[in-house]
């Protein structure tokens, strides 16, 4: 069994939740607030970097600084078209980077303007889930698991790995958020033989179907589904939008660039929809919206149910879709299981228990802690820990999409289909397509469309040095190599003469390169540094509070001297005012020591 510690993250997209596997069980850690959900937000002020709560709570008055749904740019390029889409609603500036096409996440901080990719903020997100984690503990701690939508692509799984590394965690194993929620519903369920599951995962930012079976400590997944760009989020921004339209028909204002009234207006917004879970109606009410102007919306249940109808229904197309990969009828499902934040709405309830006519659906696990609790065990296994039999608890996991090549037409050749169960390997032979070519170009593709150019173009290489024949008389041996974290190694040989190329499909275009990880580690340990010492200045200037304030409340004299004390103690908060942010741990220590001087003096004159 190993002495090292590993911890299970759910990296989400509006909030983050870890766990541990310790004294036979997964213990969900609390943050410095005592809750066990973090949100995914960073906030960059002119003095700090803040992170979770205290980050959240800058979104209205700091929002152009304050960066939340940075999962929702991970491994994506800057002309998708959800980035493009986000772009409208976000108040913080995304630009182009122009080395790589992906976007780049603009801020002012310390006076400076800062770039950040995704995978930053994400490895911020996944340090501070490591502090909270050894602040608990006691210990350091350096191997964790994430977790990522199963519908993640290939890019976006290996930069999630890229913002683990960044954040100083050996990351074990990157595992599909449902099959994570599926290990948290099985363990304890060591009775269930060939039990069919499905998992209903829908989140903040993104939705997850995954159906498995569980037979004797065996998690097999049969198929998965999904949508990156479909959560809680989107609900929101119903409601958002609705409202905009309401306040512009009622004051005549319009408020879409006015991103402090957005603000604003999305968090009354979350925070209705959350009221309508448990009530009938909610009033969105925010005084001085715009203009002078107050807002005031009663909205009922049914009409929040209307306006996401689309939505909703979209999420059970895709329950359908999984269903039919899985080869399976709604009548083959054993137990459907919920995970999410969003699964609390009572319309996305109904939805799918009628869809699974009437049957019962499991609440019985936490819906914001079951993906970080099965992380956890996972990172257990994987950390060599025997505890509780967990050794013999076997994943078999899917690839969430297919894989292939281009072929001369343009057509995409498949590989390796969807839902293959992975680690897996594939070959295909393939012929030449031109009179006396003398190299074969190989371009991966990863999606579902006929058209290889309309799917996500993972990399690309040449074999140089062919064997000079005419068209179809070469033979090309293509190998797609898959392993247990989905990330795709592909080879090529010419069967003939063995040259051959090959490629490890990190998405380099899609990617930082190993350089720039090095330097961004670097970088997040200044900020982290930055943090610390923030910490100590803050305790530094509480310690000078203190003193001026029992001095001026328990002086030591009388008299005179009391009214020189209390004169010092004055001058000392004035300059404390003055310098709150610029003096720095010796500055106030100085101060302290000054006082403490000032008193001995007059007690010996």
């Amino acid at each position: 069994m190993s002495d090292k510690l590993a911890i299970g993250i759910d990296l989400g997209t509006t909030y983050s939740c870890v766990g541990i596997w310790q004294n036979g069980k997964v213990e969900i850690i609390p943050n410095e607030n005592g809750q066990m959900i973090t949100p995914s937000v960073v906030s960059f002020t002119p003095n700090e970097r803040l992170i979770g709560e205290a980050a959240k709570n800058q979104i209205t008055q700091n929002y152009k600084n304050t960066i939340y749904d940075a999962k929702r740019l991970i491994g994506r390029r800057f002309n998708d078209l959800s980035v493009q889409n986000d772009m409208k609603i976000w108040p913080f500036i995304v630009e182009k980077d122009e080395r790589t096409n992906r976007p780049i996440i603009i801020v002012e901080y310390k006076g400076q303007k800062k770039s950040f990719f995704a995978e930053e903020i994400s490895a911020m997100i996944l340090l501070k889930m490591k502090i909270i984690a050894e602040q608990y503990l006691g210990k350091k701690i350096q191997d964790a698991v994430i977790t990522v939508p199963a519908y993640f692509n290939d890019s976006q799984r290996i930069s999630t790995k890229d913002a683990g590394k960044i954040a100083g965690l050996n990351v074990l194993r990157i595992i599909n958020e449902p099959t994570a929620a599926a290990i948290a519903y099985g363990l304890d369920r060591k009775e269930l033989y060939e039990n069919r599951i499905l998992i209903f995962d829908l989140g903040g930012g993104t939705f997850d179907i995954s159906i498995l079976s569980l037979d004797d400590n065996v998690f097999e997944v049969k198929a998965t589904r999904g949508d990156t760009h479909l959560g809680g989020e989107d609900f929101d921004n119903i409601l958002v939008n609705f409202c905009i339209n309401e306040f512009l028909n009622e004051t005549g204002i319009d408020i879409k660039n006015n991103q402090k009234a957005l603000r604003r207006l999305k968090i009354a917004c979350e925070k209705g929809k959350r009221e309508l879970s448990s009530a009938f109606e909610t009033t969105i009410d925010i005084a001085c919206l715009a203009g002078g102007e107050d807002l005031s919306i009663t909205i009922t249940r049914p009409q929040f149910e209307e306006m996401c109808s689309e939505l909703f229904q979209k999420c059970i197309t895709i329950v359908s879709d999984a269903l039919f990969d899985a080869r399976c009828t709604i009548l083959d499902i054993d137990e459907v299981v919920l995970v999410g934040g969003s699964t609390r709405i009572p319309k996305i309830q109904q939805l799918v228990k009628n869809f699974f006519k009437g049957k019962e659906l499991c609440k019985s696990i936490s819906p914001d802690e079951a993906v970080a609790y099965g992380a956890s065990i996972q990172a257990a296994i994987l950390n060599d820990n025997e505890e509780y039999g967990l050794e013999r608890l076997v994943l078999i996991d899917v690839t969430p999409l297919s894989l292939g090549i281009e072929l001369v037409d343009g057509s995409m050749s498949y590989i390796i289909k969807r839902n293959k169960p992975i680690p897996t390997k594939n070959s295909q032979t393939y012929h030449t397509a031109y009179e006396y070519q003398d190299s074969i170009p190989i371009k991966i593709y990863q999606g579902e469309r006929k058209k290889a150019c309309e799917n996500h173009l993972l990399g690309e290489f040449i074999i140089h040095g062919i064997r000079i024949r005419k068209k179809g008389e070469v033979q090309c041996q293509v190998t797609f190599n898959i392993d247990v974290n989905s990330i795709l190694k592909v080879t090529a040989v010419e069967l003939g003469t063995g040259n051959r190329n090959e490629l490890v499909i990190d998405c380099k275009n899609d990617r930082l390169s190993d350089q720039e990880i090095e330097e961004l580690i670097e970088e997040a340990n200044k900020l982290r540094d930055d943090d610390e010492e923030r910490i100590e200045q803050i305790k530094a200037r509480v310690e000078l509070e203190n003193v001026i304030r029992l001095y001026r409340n328990e002086s030591p004299f009388v008299g005179i001297k009391k009214e020189k004390l209390n004169q010092k103690l004055k001058e000392t908060f004035q300059w404390l005012k003055n310098n709150i942010n610029s003096a720095s741990i010796e500055d106030f220590k100085n101060k302290i020591i000054e006082i403490k001087n000032y008193i001995s003096d007059l007690k010996n004159n």
